[in-house]
C-alpha cells in the first residue's frame, strides 16, 4: 500500500496548489465505474473507503440492463483517481484470487466449499484494503488541516453542496450477513495488505 500514498500525495499537492476561490468555483463531475455484474460483489465493501480516500461521494445504481455500477461525484481530479483505484483494486482481487486457487491451502477445501472460500478470500482482501485506505486518509487530513487553511472542510462543503443540487433519491440498503471461511478470509487479508498501487493516474 506504500504506492497508495503516492496517489494521495499527487492529489494533495494539487489541492494545496489551488486557492480557496478556485476550490469553491471548481465544477463537480460524475465518473461511472461499470461492474458488469447484476449482483453484489466484494468490491461493495471497499467502494466507500475509496471514495472517502479520494474526497468524493459515491453511490450504487443499476443501468438499463440491470447491471450494477458505481457513480463517483466530486472534483475532476478526485473522481479520476477514485475510478483508477477502483479499477486497480477490482483487477487485483481477481488476480490474487486466481493465485489463491492454486495454493495448497485452497485445495484443502472440498469442492462444495470452494465457492464460499472464493467469496471469503475476496471479502478479506477488500476489507484489508479498506482499512488501510481509511487509516491513510486520516493521516492525510490531519496533515492538510495543520496548514491552517481548513482545506478538508472547504472541499467537503463544496462537494456536498453540489451533491445536494442533484436531488437524488438515494436510500440505504441493509446488507445481509455473510458466511465466511475464516482461513480464506485471512488469506485475502494478507493479500490486501501487500497490494501495491501504481501511482500513474491516466489523463482523460
Amino acid at each position: 500500500m506504500a504506492a497508495a500514498a503516492k496517489v494521495a500525495e499527487l492529489l494533495d499537492r494539487y489541492d494545496l496548489s489551488l486557492t480557496d476561490v478556485e476550490v469553491r468555483e471548481a465544477p463537480c463531475e460524475r465518473r461511472v465505474y461499470e461492474t458488469r455484474n447484476r449482483r453484489r460483489i466484494p468490491l461493495d465493501e471497499c467502494i466507500g473507503a475509496i471514495a472517502e480516500f479520494c474526497d468524493c461521494r459515491v453511490w450504487r445504481e443499476k443501468d438499463a440492463a440491470g447491471e450494477v455500477r458505481y457513480v463517483f461525484f466530486g472534483l475532476a481530479s478526485d473522481i479520476e483517481a477514485a475510478h483508477y483505484l477502483t479499477e486497480l483494486i477490482d483487477s487485483a482481487v481477481r488476480a490474487e484470487l486466481g493465485r489463491y486457487k492454486t495454493s495448497p491451502e485452497y485445495r484443502q477445501f472440498r469442492h462444495q466449499e470452494r465457492h464460499l472460500a472464493n467469496a471469503s478470500f475476496a471479502l478479506g482482501m477488500v476489507a484489508s484494503i479498506a482499512d488501510k485506505l481509511a487509516a491513510m486518509k486520516a493521516e492525510r487530513d490531519q496533515m492538510k488541516n495543520s496548514t491552517g487553511r481548513g482545506l478538508v472542510v472547504l472541499k467537503t462543503a463544496v462537494v456536498d453542496s453540489e451533491f445536494e443540487k442533484l436531488d437524488l433519491k438515494l436510500r440505504t440498503v441493509d446488507r445481509p450477513s455473510r458466511m465466511i471461511a475464516p482461513e480464506a478470509y485471512d488469506a485475502g487479508g494478507v493479500a490486501g495488505a501487500s497490494l501495491a498501487i501504481n501511482p500513474a493516474i491516466r489523463q482523460r
